[in-house]
């Protein structure tokens, strides 16, 4: 029986070695981590992360041949197949700091390999990292090997939180890079035969290592900067009186661009879009590709702008302070159906109005107030650590209530912020909500998903990003 060992228990690694177990049920797949309480979650009822269909794919193969373990040594060593998936934090001193990734987690999950084989291996980057990482993690396994054979593959994953069960069931691509040799092309085929249990051959393309690498962080970089596009085209909008969801389905139709990823919104988030493109900034920078860094660097800057422009409008609606004033936050995950606040437009915004001394009543469905109190306190990248070495939970801040109801954070609130696309925000009753909150009551809407004229019908006062303004709006400033 093939042997796979998965280092990392997080988003990417835990679904997708259930999905791999599932798929292959004769295959053995053992999901490591140095987080006992990480692993004793995938172990019980209630899993460490939350995402669709992920709990049913677990509940069939734990157990069976799919496997949750701290015992990090025992499973490496007996695996054919180690799929390396662990933190790479973007660097918060030293060369390089806030652009090049930290790879101390990967460094030191190679030399366990090498420490611990005792049969030849394949060793496959599953974590989002740097071009070259695999040169550098070849030689590591290459000079501590003890005559056993290592190949190195790069296996990014594209899925996206939310939809990560069916991204792995029926994925648009699955890439393999790996060295040019008989030896390298010998291991892409083994783990090309593991996909091509389910995942059709045309759909699984083969590079050279570099190549696929460098087409994660393209990836990433290539969608941020459509958001960023559509998000500098939201705030022409609101300055001309165009209505970005019209001019994003307009260009959507053109089959060049295609509909995909034009949704103006706060801003984007998750674990991946900045600090793969800081990522390619600093490999820009080192190959002395100044323009291009700067270029990348702006998708970025239009990011920070539009969740400082967001802040703005709310304040300057509010007679220019937000002191005092409770104002409701419903959503707090980057996105919906997933409970991951890594990088989420929300700490910014709610940041901002801590900082002009506003009292926020937070309410997300998959996000614990715990998270929630450690998000808003963190230093910028702490988050990409392993849970043991981040700042342990701090003390409840006064001016943050997290609380389990959208009615119960908008009551007696002056505005409303919608910053996590829910499907139940769309739903709400807000005439009750409107009756419980001061007037003048406002709503901003971050996510583009409510229906501003009705409303404006009941007497709230919108705000939507990259809508007709409000004439209360028009005369106040909102620039970041």
């Amino acid at each position: 029986m093939v042997k796979i060992c998965c280092i990392g228990a997080g988003y990417v690694g835990g679904p997708t070695m259930a999905v791999i177990a599932l798929k292959c049920p004769k295959i053995e797949v053992a999901v490591v981590d140095i987080s006992v309480s990480r692993i004793a979650a995938w172990n019980g009822d209630q899993l460490p992360i939350y995402e669709p269909g992920l709990e049913d794919v677990v509940t069939q193969c734990r157990g069976r041949n799919l496997f949750f373990s701290t015992d990090i040594e025992k499973h490496v060593a007996e695996a054919d197949i180690v799929f390396v998936s662990v933190n790479t934090p973007t660097k918060t001193q030293g060369l390089g700091a806030g652009k090049a990734a930290d790879l101390t987690y990967w460094e030191s999950a190679a030399r366990m390999i090498a420490n611990v084989s005792n049969s030849n291996k394949i060793v496959v980057e599953k974590s989002t990292v740097p071009v070259k990482t695999a040169e550098a993690i070849e030689k590591i396994l290459t000079h501590n090997s003890r005559e056993i054979k290592y190949q190195i593959l790069s296996n990014p994953e594209f899925l996206a939180e939310g939809t990560a069960i069916q991204d792995l069931f029926n994925p648009d691509r699955v890439l393999i890079g790996g060295r040019e040799t008989p030896e390298g092309q010998k291991a892409i085929q083994a783990l090309k035969d593991v996909y091509a249990h389910w995942v059709p051959e045309d759909r699984i393309i083969t590079t050279n290592l570099w190549s696929a690498e460098l087409s994660k962080l393209a990836a990433n970089a290539f969608l941020a900067q459509r958001i960023s596009s559509v998000n500098a085209m939201s705030a022409l909008c609101e300055a001309t009186g165009a209505d970005v969801t019209q001019v994003s389905h307009a260009i959507g139709k053109d089959t060049r661009i295609g509909p995909r990823f034009l949704n103006s919104s706060v801003g984007f988030g998750g674990s991946c879009f900045q600090k793969d493109i800081l990522n390619l900034v600093y490999i820009c920078e080192c190959n002395g590709l100044t323009e291009v860094a700067n270029y990348w660097k702006q998708v970025i800057k239009v990011n920070d702008y539009q969740k400082n422009r967001f802040v703005n409008r709310i304040v300057s609606s509010m007679f220019n302070t937000v002191s005092g004033k409770k104002i409701a936050i419903l959503g707090f995950a980057f996105k919906k159906d997933t409970g991951d606040t890594r990088e989420t437009p929300a700490i910014d915004v709610c940041k901002g109005l801590l900082g002009d001394k506003a009292k926020l009543s937070i309410y997300d469905p998959q996000v614990t107030e715990d998270q929630i109190q450690r998000d808003l306190s963190m230093k910028k990248f702490d988050w990409d650590h392993p849970i043991h070495l981040q700042p342990m939970s701090p003390p409840a801040s006064k001016q943050v209530n997290v609380v389990w109801d959208a009615y119960q954070a908008a009551k007696d609130a002056h505005g409303v912020c919608i910053l996590t696309e829910w499907d139940e925000f769309k739903t709400l009753d807000y005439q009750k909500i409107f009756d419980n909150m001061r007037k003048p009551a406002y709503i901003f809407d971050g996510r583009n998903i409510l229906d501003v004229e009705k409303l404006r019908e009941i007497g709230f006062i919108v705000y939507s990003i990259g809508k007709p303004l409000d004439p209360w709006h028009k005369d106040t400033l909102a620039v970041a």
